[in-house]
This record gives structure tokens, C-alpha cells and sequence, in this order.
């Protein structure tokens, strides 16, 4: 009989402990802010634990000990110490000590070097803008590639409608509204890629509107922003070619951006090195051919309401060339 409450109750702690870490776990942080949270959060799990603890003991104690004990908590000692003068101090202690661990690093930033990056917030995905120390303006879109150990400021805003910035390992959220510009500085302390998300309800594809942050060491971030602003990478073969001619063909261009060729749509997110990015359609999607022809062919199944129009209109063959040059824009 034992059993059939000890092996749901593992089950259950088991499934809890596997969202203490990953790449969208505040609880396995890996910026300088996510840090301070981290330990903020935790000295607050603590506190009240310990306060439930002491209050379902004083409740056990009035319900069911003998008369003296009883009588010993109803007197008004316990009632001012316990139900006024505890609260008042530890309450103060505890916000003090919130103010000065999130206060701590504040404003810390050094962008002497001139690097800086801006999220525009779409619906219902995001475009990252860099400038590099030389002024050149470097497009991008769903994926956030900073360096590692120095603190980067990101700029803030929305083209549409209000949305949140928020990537649990790295840092708190920050809303992103039209008209203004909040500034988030992201300070990293080991390589690797996190996953972010919109904070803030936005519409009909909200939920699937992620991200990922890939943190980089100074030498590799560097040598890829370099990369970046290079125009797209020629077709190589006979099928990327007629994918290529296809895409300006078919007026993709009127959306997006493939630098190096007449594809100079604004609309869209930028496409010029799509292939090398994490994901698809802000991390709805792996990022290869099959999941770029699924996405050309019918994106409204793969994410409700976002604002690509479904192409049943290509071919098997059309799709295949088309997937096949997007893929090798690296």
C-alpha cells in the first residue's frame, strides 16, 4: 500500500527537479542579474518555509495541546511580538536586502569598445540590430549573440504592440514599449546558448514568440560579428541557384532582406545568414531545409496568426530549391 503514494510522489519530485536547469531555467542562472535573483529568490523560499513551519506548529499547538499551552498563546504577548513587531522588522530586513543584492552592479556597463545591440520587438518575432564600434549597422532576427564577461547593453523597444524581454538564466524581464526604450544590461559569465521568451501577452502567436541568446568568448564573438556583416553567401550548386532566382521571382524580396542580392524588404526578418541561426520562426522550428519548406508551404498550421502568408502555390520541386537556398545563406 506503501507504494502506490511513494512512487507517484517520486514521479511527481522528479518531474519538479527537471525544471531546475536548462536553457530557460532562472534557477540555473548565468548572467551577473539571473545570479542576484537566483540567491534573492532563495533567501525568500527559506524565509517563508521557516515562517510556514512556525505558524502550522503554533496552529498544531492551539488546536491540540493541552489547556496551559493553549492558554500561554493566547495571551497578547505572542500576539503583538509574532503578529506585529516580527513582520514589521523581518518585512523591512528582507526588502532592504532586495534593494541592495538587485541594486548591486546597476548601471555597470562599459560600451567604450562602441558595441551595441537593439531588439525590436515584432509581432511575433524580433529583430536584433547590432553597431559595431565603425557605426555599421548589422541586422539580424530571434537570436541574440553577445560576448562573454563584460556587460552588454541591449536597447529595448516595440514596433507594434507591448511586448517582454525576458530570458530567465541571464536576466529579469523588461518590457519592451512603442515609443520608448528600455536598456537591459546583459552581463554573462559562461559560454552557451539560453532561451528567452515574450513576457507579456501580445496577440494571437504570443506563445511561440522565443528566442535564444548564444553567449560567446571575446575572440569568437568578434570573428562572428565580422562574418555577420558580410553580404549573403552565392548559390554554389544548380539547385540553390534556381532557389535564389525563385525567391526574387516570386517577390520574397518585398519583405526581406538577403544583402547581396535585390531582396531589400523591411517587412520580414532579415535572411541574409538565416541558415547559420538556432532556430526558425523564433524558435518554433529546428533550422534546416525541411523545416524551411514546411514553414514556406504552410506556416499558419505550424504558428497560428503570425503575419507569413501560406505558399501552397510551389511545387515539390520549387520548395526543394528554395529550402536548399536559404539553408546555405550561412
Amino acid at each position: 500500500m506503501r507504494c502506490c503514494f511513494v512512487w507517484p510522489a517520486a514521479a511527481i519530485l522528479l518531474f519538479v527537479v527537471s525544471g531546475c536547469a536548462g536553457v530557460q531555467s532562472a534557477l540555473d542562472p548565468t548572467g551577473a542579474e539571473a545570479e542576484r535573483i537566483n540567491t534573492l529568490s532563495w533567501v525568500l523560499i527559506i524565509f517563508c518555509t521557516a515562517v510556514f513551519i512556525i505558524t502550522a506548529i503554533i496552529a498544531s499547538v492551539a488546536l491540540f495541546a493541552n489547556e496551559r499551552w493553549r492558554q500561554q498563546l493566547a495571551g497578547e504577548r505572542l500576539v503583538i511580538g509574532a503578529g506585529l513587531i516580527f513582520p514589521a522588522v523581518t518585512l523591512t530586513f528582507l526588502l532592504a536586502y532586495g534593494i541592495f543584492v538587485l541594486g548591486m552592479g546597476g548601471g555597470s556597463a562599459d560600451t567604450s569598445d562602441g558595441l551595441r545591440i537593439s531588439v525590436v520587438g515584432e509581432r511575433w518575432w524580433w529583430r536584433v540590430i547590432y553597431r559595431d564600434e565603425n557605426g555599421r549597422r548589422i541586422e539580424s532576427a530571434n537570436e541574440l549573440r553577445i560576448p562573454v564577461g563584460r556587460p552588454v547593453k541591449i536597447d529595448l523597444t516595440s514596433a507594434d504592440v507591448i511586448h517582454s524581454f525576458w530570458v530567465p538564466k541571464l536576466a529579469g524581464k523588461l518590457d519592451m514599449i512603442p515609443g520608448r526604450t528600455n536598456t537591459l544590461t546583459l552581463d554573462v559569465t559562461s559560454p552557451g546558448v539560453s532561451r528567452g521568451q515574450c513576457a507579456e501577452y501580445c496577440g494571437g502567436a504570443h506563445a511561440l514568440m522565443s528566442f535564444f541568446v548564444i553567449a560567446m568568448p571575446e575572440k569568437d564573438f568578434a570573428a562572428w560579428l565580422a562574418d555577420e556583416a558580410k553580404d549573403a553567401h552565392q548559390p554554389t550548386d544548380e539547385l540553390e541557384t534556381r532557389g535564389q532566382a525563385l525567391f526574387i521571382a516570386s517577390g520574397c524580396g518585398a519583405c526581406h532582406t538577403v544583402r547581396g542580392t535585390a531582396a531589400t524588404g523591411a517587412i520580414g526578418p532579415d535572411l541574409t545568414h538565416v541558415g547559420s541561426r538556432h532556430s526558425l520562426a523564433a524558435a518554433t522550428l529546428p533550422n534546416n531545409a525541411e523545416a524551411f519548406a514546411r514553414w514556406i508551404r504552410d506556416g499558419q498550421h505550424i504558428k497560428p496568426e503570425n503575419l507569413m502568408p501560406p505558399y501552397p502555390i510551389f511545387s515539390d520541386e520549387e520548395l526543394a530549391s528554395l529550402s536548399s537556398y536559404l539553408a546555405q545563406l550561412r
